[in-house]
């Protein structure tokens, strides 16, 4: 059989018994020709070819000159030599590719909420409802926010996450439907942060406190959006999805204490231009900021609905 009838035959076969190395070599090429991302297991120097050929070649055995040679061959060893290892990889492997995609989803919509604000107050000829040292102390703040993305990164495994079709290799991360989320969620802050400060200055407070109000709207945003971010597609609004990751729960706190000592300590006001705020401006800024948890769960919801997720 030629490489073009193996390459024809071998998505309809699901045993090759009896392969010689030169077939296993064959089998790998035709696979891959075919689209696919091969994983080749073995144990001796007869497979020290296909392993290498492989996507991934996975080398089991424990002990002797041939499994030595497989081990080089090889990016992964199985040191069990249990083959359910390899479906807890194949887990792990997925949940961390799902946690950078989280980081990505949260970093990249705060960001452009932050830069659509700057740019709308200059479109508009408003004054800048943030100042350049107060947006440098939100990217100051930002490496605390990039702590809130890390902890994505110790996010378990979603529940249907073995039940999912494997992935194009090809595919690129930012989807459609994550471009759509990053300006859908940039939309939201901005509205959230610049129609805040504008009604803040409507109501005939000073400058300093408007603008005050509008950093720790987009901060407050930033937090509610993270628990959006723990789950692409299922939704969040459930004791685990709200308390389950206890490294995101640290790092808020965290954030929020900065936040106070931003607003309150007068060196910081002194600094950065701002003043102490009340008990209900604050309930109004949690008001404003937590739209983004329910406006990204009802879009969820309706992604999920008209089957819309890849």
């Amino acid at each position: 059989m030629n490489d073009e009838d193996l390459r024809g035959v071998v998505d309809e076969i699901d045993i090759f018994a009896r392969s010689s190395p030169e077939h296993k070599l064959r089998l790998v090429k035709a696979m891959q020709a075919n689209g696919h991302v091969v994983a080749m297991t073995g144990d001796g120097v007869n497979d020290a070819p296909a392993l290498k050929r492989a996507d991934v070649g996975t080398a089991m055995g424990e002990n002797g000159t041939e499994v030595e040679v497989a081990k080089e061959a090889a990016e992964m060893v199985l040191t069990d030599d249990n083959f359910s290892s390899i479906a807890n990889a194949v887990e792990e492997g997925r949940t961390v590719y799902d946690n950078l995609k989280k980081a990505i989803l949260f970093i990249l919509p705060t960001n452009g909420g932050e830069a659509l604000i700057i740019v709308a107050a200059i479109l508009f000829g408003r004054m800048l409802p943030i100042t350049p040292v107060q947006i440098l102390w939100v990217n100051m703040i930002t490496a605390v926010t990039l702590a809130l993305a890390l902890a994505l990164a110790f996010e378990p495994a979603e529940k249907n996450i073995m039940q999912r079709q494997p992935r194009n290799s090809h595919a690129p991360i930012l989807t459609g439907m994550f471009i759509w989320r990053i300006i859908y969620v940039s939309l939201i802050l901005l509205v959230g942060t610049f129609g805040l400060f504008l009604w803040e200055r409507d109501q005939g407070v000073s400058i300093e406190l408007a603008r005050t109000v509008a950093v720790n709207t987009l901060v407050m945003f930033e937090i509610f959006y993270l628990f959006n971010s723990r789950y692409i597609t299922a939704n969040v609004l459930n004791p685990n999805g709200l308390l389950g990751n206890p490294y995101a729960l640290a790092a808020i706190a965290l954030l929020v204490v900065f936040q106070l000592m931003f607003t309150y300590l007068k060196p910081m006001q002194i600094l950065f231009g701002t003043t102490g705020i009340d008990i209900m401006t604050w309930l109004r800024i949690t008001v404003v900021a937590s739209s983004v948890l329910f406006l990204v769960e009802i879009e969820k919801a309706a992604f999920r609905f008209f089957g819309k997720y890849q």
